[in-house]
């Protein structure tokens, strides 16, 4: 099977709990991490500190997120490990192929994310239509903008 894409490496991970605070005591305060940036996002249920674990293009973002409302979906919280993140060279050429081999995406299409890139995300969980899935792990497709792609190829 010829893929016509390619995974780059981890963009990221994104860890939900109540309270980023708590989050940032570890993550930033204990283990260093610089905040880049915030994203808040009522439709998304989620108020995000996006910091930087390394630099340049092999810097790996490190989301703590907490919900806007901790009684509305998505649950960004409920799951402490929220979701990973990949770099892909050409996303959209990605979720194609993928769709066409079966695997089941989230609603929400191909989008900006909270960081600026391209994303997308691959369900869960699988159904009739859909066999293939995360298999429980919610995972970010994220284009890689070119700096990344040279870097990591």
């Amino acid at each position: 099977m010829t893929r016509p894409f390619r995974v780059l490496g981890i963009q990221q991970i994104a860890i939900g709990g109540p309270d980023k605070q708590r989050l940032k005591s570890l993550w930033v305060d204990m283990f260093g991490l610089t905040v880049k940036s915030t994203f808040v996002s009522e439709r998304e249920n989620v108020d995000e500190d996006i910091c930087a674990l390394g630099s340049g293009p092999h810097a790996v973002e490190v989301d703590l997120m907490q919900p806007v409302d901790p009684e509305k979906k998505p649950a960004v919280h409920a799951t402490p490990l929220n979701h990973v993140g990949l770099w892909i060279d050409d996303l959209p050429t990605a979720v194609q192929w993928l769709t066409a081999q079966g695997v089941r995406f989230a609603p929400g299409g191909i989008r900006k994310g909270a960081a600026g890139h391209d994303i997308c995300f691959v369900h869960p969980k699988s159904n009739d239509e859909f066999p293939f899935s995360g298999e429980g792990v919610l995972i970010e497709l994220v284009q890689a903008p070119p700096e990344v792609v040279a870097a990591l190829s």
